[in-house]
């Protein structure tokens, strides 16, 4: 196994143990949890370094890679959630986005079409993890700065889901429904 996939691997180590560290709820644990969402989110960044600078790109890895990515993104956002922090609407209207994107992909590789990530989806992303980042550091960061990049978030994951219907279309063969 290449370090790309081990750092994938990781990554999904780390969620349960964010989740903990949350879920424990003092001023301690919390900025565990803040840190440790912080190196998983960064092994997402380094992976898909290693394996585009040094050819370690496997089939496993395009697998799990996205699959560790939502797992963690969704994880942080559900537990903000529970907190009170963020509305559930709005993590609804992500996780919705996110499962048909990736329905979407596996439809379009059982034709043998790989739908690559687009600009617009990576500054989804970043947003994302931005918002995630800025409310489990809140405070020092305020509240409010977090909240604002979440509907931000919420804004770009809706209009990144259509991008990729709109620009994917043929997959869907709507010609023959």
């Amino acid at each position: 196994m290449n370090i790309a996939n081990k750092l994938t691997i990781m990554r999904l180590f780390l969620v349960p143990v964010f989740v903990i560290l949350f879920l424990l709820n003092t001023p301690a644990t919390r900025l565990l949890a803040s840190l440790v969402f912080c190196v998983a989110a960064f092994t997402d960044f380094l992976d898909g370094h290693l394996a585009r600078k040094y050819n370690l790109v496997t089939t496993f890895g395009k697998f799990l890679d996205p699959l560790a990515d939502k797992v963690l993104t969704i994880s942080a956002f559900i537990m903000l959630v529970e907190e009170g922090i963020i509305p559930a609407w709005g993590v609804i209207i992500i996780v919705a986005r996110e499962l048909a994107i990736t329905g979407f992909r596996i439809l379009a590789a059982s034709d043998n079409v790989t739908i690559a990530a687009s600009p617009f989806g990576k500054i989804k992303t970043i947003t994302q993890l931005a918002s995630l980042i800025a409310l489990l550091f809140s405070p020092p960061i305020p509240e409010n700065i977090g909240v604002v990049l979440f509907y931000i978030a919420v804004l770009l994951t809706v209009l990144s889901g259509v991008d990729y219907l709109i620009k994917n279309k043929d997959v869907l063969d709507l010609e023959n429904i």
